[in-house]
């Protein structure tokens, strides 16, 4: 299944491709504000959906364009598909975006597939078997501290997203860590987290298509995913953090105030702290500037706090170290 689903993601970013090479012929709508979708995204789409149910027919689809037009409806075999993950990014010429294929098994990730057609990288991993990129056995990178680590994130774009709130989290974050970059593909920053290029990743209001490949390779390099209070719920949730297991423990400390799930006691300190809340001759223009001199001017020291509800996502079961890699499954 692992090589059907490598198939379908070549094939989309061979044409994600070649219409990069003209970007600025390619027609462009809009299904909200600032949430853009191409006729690349429909091409990339039917392709994958074509070649996965050619080898598969009696397979259900999930797709971030078409939903659940296609494919089976019964089936325990579900393809959940984002065929450009990072749209916005190709539109512009931004060389970040990538094609990701997962495969659920009755409610569980079972085959991951992020395709990065820019740089010809290949991340997968199935089940129990390891996480890789290319014909190299991944994993999660072993910093422990969470001063020492590079954090991607993605930024909120809908109207209706908390920006505030999140100004007031991203502040905490950069004033905590090496450095936060924010890529603007989902399915490639976990990716990343796996592989160990990055060693942590945070962002709110995800969809399953987004995050559904990239939870199965980070848990499969070693590392945890979660939402914001350390719950392997975090599709439901809308909110995910990954890291390995130390950094994830650490991000969770300064990420479960902001949480859906927290108490109604952290929400209103999160609401008081924020500039610009009721009460305050702030407007969103001083949240930014605070949230960002926050992080220049403060040199706070990683949270040292041990997470206990820390779980491994159901996705996949812990990773077996291994003295000799096995070679790669494709």
């Amino acid at each position: 299944m692992l090589n059907v689903a490598i198939k379908a993601a070549r094939a989309a970013g061979a044409i994600i491709n070649r219409a990069a090479l003209d970007v600025e012929s390619v027609r462009i709508s809009a299904k909200q504000t600032n949430d853009f979708v191409t006729e690349i995204d429909h091409a990339a789409e039917a392709i994958i959906i074509e070649t996965l149910l050619t080898a598969y027919p009696g397979h259900g689809i999930l797709a971030e364009e078409s939903g659940s037009e296609h494919g089976a409806k019964d089936s325990e075999f579900v393809w959940i598909i984002d065929p450009l993950d990072g749209t916005t990014n190709f539109i512009h010429g931004f060389p970040v975006y990538c094609v990701s294929i997962a495969l659920s098994v009755r409610g569980k990730i079972e085959q991951a597939v992020v395709y990065d057609p820019t740089r010809n990288d290949v991340f997968c991993a199935t089940k129990g078997r390891g996480a890789y990129m290319n014909d190299r056995r991944i994993r999660v990178a072993k910093r422990a501290r969470l001063q020492d680590c590079l954090i991607s994130t993605g930024f909120p774009y809908r109207p209706g997203d908390k920006l505030k709130s999140y100004l007031n989290m991203l502040g905490e974050v950069m004033s905590q860590c090496a450095g936060v970059r924010r890529p603007g593909a989902a399915a490639l920053d976990l990716a990343y987290v796996a592989a160990g290029f990055s060693d942590g990743f945070f962002e709110s209001g995800l969809q399953p298509w987004d995050v559904a490949a990239g939870s199965l390779l980070v848990t499969e390099a070693g590392g945890l995913i979660g939402n914001y209070t350390g719950e392997a719920e975090f599709i439901e949730h809308n909110e995910c953090v990954a890291g390995n297991p130390r950094i994830y423990g650490q991000l969770v400390t300064t990420l479960a105030k902001y949480s859906k799930l927290a108490h109604a006691g952290d929400k209103a300190r999160v609401r008081q702290a924020a500039p610009g809340s009721a009460g305050s001759d702030g407007d969103a223009s001083d949240t930014v500037a605070a949230a960002f001199e926050a992080a220049l001017t403060t040199s706070a020291p990683a949270a040292k706090g041990t997470l206990t509800k820390a779980k491994r996502i159901k996705p996949a079961s812990p990773a077996k170290p291994a003295e000799e890699a096995p070679d790669a499954p494709f």
